[in-house]
């Protein structure tokens, strides 16, 4: 009986190994597809999700894995922290005073006409939770749940060349091939969109070199900073602004005007 039990528990195992496998195997003609079609439809962020699941191989252990050796990651993982309640409370954040993260963060959300809850809406049809262990399905929900917290922080607009420089740190702070293979597609068919005089390389170089000089965001309590000023948070973070990336927007506005680069014209907002 105990052999019996043995046995039973070793192919438990085996296919449970076996599932992580096909789990996270790369299916690059998949992932190529749904590049095509989010770079004719830059709102399809759906596809954006199913870039990451055809990619995306070990990146959320290794993240999870880089969580566990520091104590501030391992409390994370502990608590499970969930940030997505206090995101979604708009009311809260809206009777925080101006200049708070919390409160740039709703200001940001309305202006554009998005909610944290779409987010989550469009990452729903993929299967992104598939072969991941609890803490790694934590993991990869945060990631996706701070993405436009992640805009405040760093001063990248949700512009298209924004949300371009934005994906380059997100990449260089947690590698995932999927994110790092949108950059590179959505890099090369930029050129040919983007006005002349934008130097595309160097706005997606700033935005991983601030990946490299910022604190690692995965592992920090952000919901503890919605109150804070958004300027003491970003010193505290070690975040430098974004120079190049808002030099180049202001070189295509016009005086008294909002406009932003957006999909290869100066496009009003």
């Amino acid at each position: 009986m105990q052999g019996t039990r043995g046995v039973v528990a070793g192919a438990t195992m085996v296919l449970k190994a076996v599932s992580r496998i096909l789990a996270n195997r790369v299916r690059p003609l998949q992932a190529l597809l749904s590049v095509r079609r989010l770079i004719a439809n830059p709102d399809a962020t759906e596809e954006v999700f199913r870039v990451i699941e055809a990619l995306k191989g070990d990146s959320i252990a290794r993240a999870v894995t880089r969580l566990r050796q520091t104590p501030e990651g391992r409390s994370l993982l502990e608590s499970r922290a969930q940030i997505l309640p206090l995101l979604c409370d708009r009311a809260r954040l809206q009777a925080l005073p101006e200049g708070t993260v919390g409160r740039s963060y709703v200001d940001l959300m309305e202006r554009q006409g998005i909610t944290a809850e779409g987010l989550v809406a469009a990452s729903a049809s993929s299967q992104r939770h598939a072969g991941l262990t609890e803490d790694e399905q934590w993991l990869a929900d945060r990631l996706r749940d701070i993405h436009d917290l992640q805009h405040v922080l760093t001063g990248y607009g949700p512009d298209p060349l924004g949300e371009l420089c934005l994906l380059s740190f997100m990449t260089t702070q947690t590698y995932n091939r999927g994110i790092a293979f949108i950059v590179f597609m959505a890099r090369h068919s930029a050129r040919r969109r983007f006005p002349p005089g934008v130097d595309l390389d160097a706005c997606i170089e700033e935005g991983a070199a601030l990946g490299r000089a910022s604190r690692w965001l995965p592992a920090l309590r952000l919901e503890d900073c919605l109150a804070d000023p958004l300027a003491e948070v970003r010193a505290r973070l070690g975040m430098p602004v974004p120079q190049r990336y808002l030099e180049t927007l202001a070189s295509f506005r016009e005086p008294g005007d909002s406009q932003v680069v957006a999909t290869g014209q100066v496009q009003r907002v």
